[in-house]
């Protein structure tokens, strides 16, 4: 939404969402939906440290690691309001469900190199046809399929899974994805409405911040899920008591 002071970046060339343009700086087009990307790759990082420091597999680091890049260009995106860095935002976010496919899939399928070897270049080939061609409403419905793709699997986990804590975060997932869904669809439908109200609420920077806990409990959850089936005796617990993470006991052998 234009308004505020003049653009470091230039016109604006990307998908313009509801909070008004360099109100807050010229180096900045929309500030809160920029901002709102930091816990995502705080979260992001926390989980690669987990990861690393007790040795899952590298799938979990990648996946991580993909959460911060999907962030960072989010952020890119926002400040600069520019087609290419929106491309830069919207490309990680197919890369990022393809892994979590992968890491939801792979363990019950046969052929070991047949899905990693479709997925990368299916990854590649939806990257080379989204710099030559802008479909906002294809990538949407795009996503959209990807994610439900992902929920069959996701309950089966949930279903067989006995742990307490760990159904819980199965549970935070589905609500902060209902909550950040709610508030991207309000920023989305009622823009023009907003606009005139004394304060936006700014939905779109409240669904990067629901997303940001969305992931850090889908990966948490998908992390347990994994330590089981590996016999890793994983344990949920809470740093100060509060934020969760997977701990895990490797047999010696392993």
């Amino acid at each position: 939404m234009e308004d505020g002071f003049s653009s470091f970046w230039g016109p604006v060339t990307s998908t313009d969402r509801c909070e008004k343009n360099y109100v807050h700086s010229s180096y900045i087009a929309e500030f809160f939906n920029t901002i709102s990307s930091i816990p995502g790759i705080l979260f992001a990082l926390i989980g690669l440290i987990n990861a690393l420091r007790q040795r899952f597999e590298k799938r979990f680091s990648v996946l991580h690691i993909s959460n911060m890049i999907l962030s960072i260009g989010s952020m890119l995106y926002h400040a600069t309001l520019q087609r290419v860095q929106q491309q830069g935002d919207e490309t990680p976010m197919v890369w990022e469900m393809l892994l979590y496919f992968y890491i939801l899939y792979s363990p019950d399928w046969h052929y070991r190199s047949t899905m990693p070897t479709f997925l990368f270049f299916y990854g590649v080939g939806f990257a080379i046809a989204h710099a030559l061609i802008r479909f906002e409403i294809g990538f949407k419905v795009h996503y959209i399929v990807l994610c439900l793709l992902c929920i069959p699997r996701m309950y089966k986990y949930y279903i067989y899974t006995k742990d307490n804590y760990a159904k819980r975060l199965a549970k935070l997932y589905i609500a902060t994805l209902f909550l950040g869904s709610i508030c991207w669809l309000m920023d989305q439908v009622l823009c023009k409405e907003i606009s005139h109200w004394y304060f936006n609420p700014q939905g779109h920077a409240l669904w990067h911040v629901f997303m940001s806990f969305n992931s850090y409990f889908a990966n948490t959850f998908l992390m347990f899920c994994r330590a089981e089936q590996r016999r890793w005796d994983p344990k949920i617990v809470h740093f100060f008591g509060v934020f969760p993470y997977v701990k895990i006991q490797k047999p010696k052998s392993q």
